[in-house]
């Protein structure tokens, strides 16, 4: 069994093919299958399943040409190094689902490596909303342990964003309710227009925030706010929000719908101008530093600003781009200069993590498929048992 599952785990497995062609078809007969269908299923004559794989993370079947949920835009000109997050999956609401996770996943991890990248912007191409939330109609579809699995999948997925190395701002025009306001908590800055919409709503429907937005809240806006925020599950506007200190600008909204965009690159473009490394190194600073004590974060602050101090000084006198190379601190332990990318090893260890996870999450798509099917035969015995004592 074993070997079967990692077989079925494998991308383009024919053998999973075969299965996602067998489930189709007997989803829409409204007849039992008959057994001379074999042949026709088995030889593929259904669409195939998307192979589920670790770019291309699918539990559900969806064609090839189906166009990107999640895109990317690079600035040129004056603002090159900035760069946009376009969230673009207009029949559903930008809702996080599994393939718009993974392929977001995938783009933020090229990202992450990108030493050209200075400024991250997260924006949507969906008139009226940033990001819906979670993909419930497709949530009630999985069992419980692939919605285990989803879970941290999108939690992996809001830890990276806040991960970047380099400034992130989220520009909401439209509502970010749940998982999208959890993203939009991933960022370092947030924008929106005062007709848009925030909360995190999760116990208007009996759960409560998944992603981080228990615990990203609470550091945005202070403990009592936040309690009685995910308390009472309340929606919040732009100019409350801004009063809360829950976005850092917000604006009338244009007639074009993009003004806490174009807020946002205003935003952008004012830190464009700034020492890209001395800018990473203080993004460091306070991400580490508001996690520990504050004798411990005048000393990571101390680190950070040595690290860059010297590097940075001789950069300016030569004229030329700093190098960004790795040190060992006073203290013994071994700290990595702040560049597009991570330190080797624990990129590295952050992409085998993730592939394991797909793995994982692909096992138990497997599982439930074999399971579906199970079920579907044991039926159709019942049926046919039950139509042999009739006519016997």
């Amino acid at each position: 069994m074993a070997t079967l599952l990692r077989r079925l785990a494998m991308p383009g497995c024919s053998s999973r093919r075969c299965l996602g062609v067998i489930l189709r078809e007997m989803h829409s007969r409204t007849s039992p299958l008959n057994p001379r269908d074999g042949p026709r299923l088995l030889a593929g004559g259904s669409l195939p399943l998307t192979a589920y794989s670790r770019t291309h993370s699918r539990w559900q079947h969806t064609k090839a040409a189906d166009p990107p949920e999640v895109e990317l835009h690079r600035l040129e000109g004056e603002d090159n190094g900035i760069v946009e997050v376009l969230m673009c999956r207009h029949k559903a609401r930008n809702a996080l689902g599994f393939v718009f996770v993974s392929q977001m996943r995938g783009l933020v991890s090229s990202l992450s490596e990108d030493s050209a990248v200075r400024v991250v912007i997260f924006r949507s191409l969906v008139p009226g909303v940033f990001c819906a939330g979670a993909d419930l109609k497709e949530r009630a579809r999985m069992n419980d342990a692939m919605s285990d699995s989803f879970v941290h999948m999108l939690r992996t997925l809001m830890t990276q964003i806040a991960s970047l190395p380099m400034p992130t701002i989220a520009a909401m025009d439209g509502a970010a309710l749940g998982g999208g306001l959890e993203m939009a908590l991933a960022c370092d800055l947030r924008t929106a227009a005062h007709s848009a919409q925030m909360g995190l709503i999760e116990t208007t429907r009996g759960l409560l925030p998944g992603a981080g937005g228990s615990q990203r809240l609470p550091r945005t806006v202070g403990m009592t706010l936040a309690k009685e925020l995910i308390y009472t599950g309340k929606r919040v506007g732009g100019q409350k929000a801004l009063e809360m200190g829950l976005v850092n600008r917000s604006v009338e909204q244009n007639e074009t719908g993009d003004a806490a965009h174009r807020e946002a690159l205003s935003l952008a473009r004012e830190i464009l101008p700034q020492a890209p490394i001395a800018v990473r190194l203080a993004k460091e600073a306070m991400d580490r530093g508001i996690e520990v004590d504050i004798t411990s974060a005048m000393k990571i602050e101390k680190m950070c600003y040595a690290l860059d101090r010297k590097e940075g000084m001789d950069a300016f006198i030569e004229k030329r781009p700093p190098r960004l190379l790795w040190r060992r601190a006073a203290t013994g332990v071994c700290v990595y200069r702040l560049s597009g990318a991570r330190s080797v090893a624990l990129q590295a260890l952050q992409n085998a993590l993730s592939q394991q996870l797909d793995i994982f999450v692909g096992l138990w798509v497997c599982v439930h498929q074999l399971q579906l099917l199970q079920a579907a035969l044991l039926q159709q015995h019942a049926t046919v048992a039950s139509g042999c004592r009739h006519t016997g």
